[in-house]
């Protein structure tokens, strides 16, 4: 959107009608072909206002005409099944560990025995530069890079394809919202230099007791965003905020989900919530997902942003420092901790 469409712009969002999306039966599903097909301010105005209730009102979104190639998509959804396919022995050649927190690991190995799957981790920046330790005054930095199994041999090519794409839509979507708390599209941008994002493979195998496990325990994502992609067989429940029931989120073909994450709230300065959510498994047939978490830079300092603090609206969190939070959060999957896991709560004046 040039300078020039603007005042335009922010003078239909403002007049534009009310969506009504909270009476709706599942997360709102949201059209984005307008943010690159359409230079009509209105029609934009009318998509910024979508994103901006479906962030208020649930946290959770669907998103379809999101400009990322169906081959893409499924040339990563396959090579997971084929990676999956594969001897528990042949996985662990690439497991996660302390040193190494980017691999296989699966839910024998995982703390919570209630998280029936396994995964395949990979990071986006290879290297990821973070904290090497989780205490306060420990400044040092390690590196973080893949690794990747000899089978299926061109996983590394399609995961990486598929992250470009991810982060395609990544920026998109962060312009919308910055715009739809009124900001300028790239207001969040600059906080994703030198990134810690990274993508997650989950396979949910059956389950012969699916009544005793979740495939992921209820759970807020502590990062930025996180966008989905799941199978046909869905799992994922949302925790709805109108009245705190678990809404089923419906597979709709070719689409991703999207949530808001802790860090958006705490930008938002509470206007947008991260809100609970997890997986049921399924009892006859297997589950792949793909959620793309997106992090910023572990040298970012994290608090609501100054632009949307007044003295009718003052800041509702103390700054943190995102990478000892993030390092605190990736070690304590290898570590017993001696106290609760940090919160984004732990923060909130």
């Amino acid at each position: 959107m040039g300078d020039q469409l603007e005042p335009d712009f922010i003078q239909a969002l403002e007049h534009r009608p009310k969506s009504g999306i909270t009476e709706a039966k599942g997360i709102p599903l949201i059209d984005l072909s307008p943010s690159t097909n359409s230079s009509k301010s209105d029609d934009l105005a009318n998509l910024v206002a979508e994103i901006g209730d479906a962030c208020e009102n649930w946290g959770f979104f669907q998103v379809i005409n999101h400009g990322v190639p169906l081959e893409v998509r499924e040339r990563i959804e396959l090579a997971s099944r084929e990676f999956f396919a594969l001897s528990k022995e042949e996985k662990k050649k690439v497991s996660r560990n302390e040193v190494n927190l980017f691999g296989y690991s699966d839910f024998e190995i995982t703390k919570s025995v209630r998280d029936w799957k396994e995964v395949f981790d990979c990071t986006i920046e290879n290297p990821t530069v973070i904290y090497a330790s989780d205490e306060p005054d420990d400044g040092e930095l390690k590196e973080l890079y893949n690794q990747w199994p000899q089978y299926p041999p061109d996983l590394r090519e399609i995961c990486e394809v598929y992250a470009s794409e991810m982060q395609k839509l990544t920026y998109k979507l962060l312009g919308l919202i910055a715009l739809s708390i009124g900001l300028p599209k790239d207001r969040l941008h600059g906080f994703f230099k030198n990134q810690t994002s990274f993508m997650r493979l989950n396979y949910y195998p059956p389950c012969p007791a699916p009544q005793l496990a979740l495939g992921l325990g209820r759970h807020k994502d502590a990062g930025a965003m996180t966008i989905l992609a799941q199978d046909d067989v869905g799992g994922l429940e949302v925790k709805r905020k109108s009245d705190g029931e678990w809404i089923f989120v419906k597979p709709t073909p070719d689409a991703y989900i999207v949530n808001v994450g802790d860090l958006i709230q705490v930008w938002s300065n509470d206007k947008y919530e991260s809100v609970e959510h997890r997986v049921k498994v399924n009892s006859e047939k297997e589950r792949i997902s793909i959620p793309f978490f997106i992090n910023p830079s572990h040298s970012i300092w994290v608090e609501p942003l100054e632009e949307l603090i007044t003295d009718q609206n003052p800041g509702k969190y103390k700054g943190y420092s995102w990478g000892k939070f993030y390092a605190t959060r990736k070690l304590s999957n290898f570590k017993k901790l001696t106290s609760e896991n940090i919160q984004v709560h732990h923060f909130k004046l």
